[in-house]
């Protein structure tokens, strides 16, 4: 790109501070191997936590800036303040992560437990389904009893009731005559919310089974672990080509995939010529297949009535994105057989999930006082 890509600084960003300090303080988990850069991950983290939770800078980022609004307008930023303190306590320990994580307060302000429908997705604007669940996780685990428990089992009742609501049984959401969960109300880039949500059913499915529980209810119906796993491989086996369209969504992959794709770099030839933000759109406007393969990448998808067209200037169905494949690697890795189970963590099942790190921090005391 021979034009400029100018950087926007932000004097507030509760919205944003709280993702990338969850961002870093999960990658420091990850690089546990490397004891330097892993310290270095969890200061940073702690440093964007502060400033996102910081008084009087509760504006969220997108707000107001023409930039960005448009494109990435935050719904709210109490899903990622209770996102970003699970995190910082798995990646810490330290209990005044999980003291604010569980305050009664915080939920509410969230709205996690108003049982509000797209609450349930996660997504790349809402991460209470992902907190919920590793909250969860430290009930299912550890089960820290009070002054934990109340809030604690409010976030578990709510991530089983999020899976209730991804079978066409219960009539949550809607579906394609193919199979393809409409997350998103059939809007474009319905892939990447078919992903993120096969993915955390995946993840609670290897939650139940390593503390030996089958299944859960939802009303009168009893759900295994099973069937939570056929979800999310129904969704993956209709992106791979399992569809009307009998199409593959992941380029490159099947003998028919989209050839046509929303990126520049993808649809730009190398010819020598250094092109400015506008003299690409020649590219983007021509009709002609793809010059590179973007080999892996995943699209927007089809419509709601399982109906795809491979234009370049259709980006709500052919423009492949950060979030959609992060989704779809994570999904893929957690139902494969070698992937199951890798979720829960470093687990020692004879000492009950005491082991401090890698992801089971002893359980905590009683919180101080809570900070707003």
């Amino acid at each position: 790109m021979a034009y400029p890509r100018p950087v926007q600084q932000a004097s507030a960003a509760p919205d944003l501070g709280g993702e990338v300090a969850a961002a870093l303080a999960s990658a420091s988990i990850v690089f546990r191997d490397n004891a330097a850069y892993s310290k270095k991950l969890v200061k940073g983290a702690a440093t964007v936590y502060k400033f996102a939770r910081a008084n009087g800078k509760r504006t969220p980022y997108s707000r107001g800036n023409p930039a960005i609004e448009y494109f990435y307008n935050s719904t709210s930023y109490w899903d990622e303040f209770m996102w970003s303190a699970s995190w910082m306590y798995y990646a810490t320990g330290n209990n005044s992560y999980i003291s604010f994580a569980t305050d009664p307060r915080l939920p509410k302000n969230a709205k996690a437990f108003f049982n509000i429908l797209d609450f349930s997705v996660f997504s790349w604007d809402n991460k209470l389904p992902g907190a919920t669940l590793l909250l969860s996780r430290l009930r299912m685990f550890l089960n820290p009893g009070y002054p934990y428990e109340e809030s604690l089992m409010g976030y578990h009742n709510v991530t089983s009731m999020n899976m209730c609501m991804y079978f066409p049984k219960f009539n949550a959401f809607n579906f394609t005559k193919g199979g393809l969960a409409q997350f998103n109300h059939g809007q474009g880039q319905a892939l990447q919310y078919a992903v993120a949500n096969s993915f955390l059913a995946a993840l609670y499915a290897d939650y139940m089974e390593s503390v030996n529980v089958p299944g859960w209810y939802c009303g009168p119906n009893f759900m295994t672990v099973d069937d939570l796993r056929s979800f999310a491989k129904s969704q993956l086996n209709y992106i791979l080509g399992d569809n009307p369209m009998k199409m593959s969504y992941v380029v490159g992959y099947g003998k028919k995939y989209p050839k046509r794709l929303h990126h520049r770099g993808a649809s730009t030839p190398k010819n020598g010529i250094k092109y400015s933000c506008t003299g690409g759109n020649k590219w983007r406007d021509s009709k002609k297949a793809d010059p590179h393969v973007l080999v892996g990448a995943m699209v927007g998808g089809p419509d709601k009535n399982d109906k795809f067209k491979d234009a370049r200037i259709s980006y709500a169905q052919n423009e492949p994105t950060l979030v959609g494949n992060a989704g779809l690697v994570a999904a893929l890795v957690a139902i494969t057989n070698s992937g199951r189970g890798t979720g829960v963590g470093a687990v020692d099942k004879n000492t009950m999930f005491s082991a401090v790190p890698p992801m089971f921090p002893a359980a905590p005391p009683p919180p101080a006082t809570w900070k707003p």
